[in-house]
């Protein structure tokens, strides 16, 4: 399996303007630029985009791990904060809320952990990696 996408710049680094495309057009020119990365500028950026990657790899992992002693969520909510500092990103932290019925909390540690070392996306990140979850039975 291969996914692509495109990132177009025009200009200097600060001043310049890019946007980004992906083959399934979700990202369709997607505007990023110095402002929406450094400040609080309109459009993406690509932290952003390794955060929403990280909490959707994590939760569907979570979500096969539990499927795969028997049990389902009836709901996994994960946000996820990327940290960038001197042009690298220095962690990425998951904060997970999670209902479970049924699973007890020793087994629930153990499929969250095997979710955030096994993840693709966890695996791609040569980071600090932690997750912290709530799960409401």
């Amino acid at each position: 399996m291969r996914r692509k996408a495109t990132a177009v710049w025009q200009g200097s680094g600060k001043e310049g303007k890019g946007h980004l495309t992906t083959a399934s057009k979700i990202l369709d020119e997607t505007q990023y630029s110095f402002s929406s990365r450094f400040e609080e500028g309109t459009g993406t950026n690509p932290e952003e985009l390794i955060a929403a990657a990280h909490a959707g790899c994590f939760t569907m992992k979570l979500a096969f791990n539990l499927n795969s002693k028997e049990f389902v969520a009836d709901n996994l909510e994960t946000k996820c904060t990327v940290t960038l500092e001197d042009g690298a990103v220095t962690s990425s932290k998951l904060e997970l809320t999670a209902e479970v019925p049924g699973i007890d909390d020793t087994t629930f540690a153990e499929l969250v952990g095997d979710a955030e070392h096994n993840c693709p996306i966890s695996k791609l990140l040569d980071t600090e990696i932690s997750v912290t979850y709530t799960l409401q039975n």
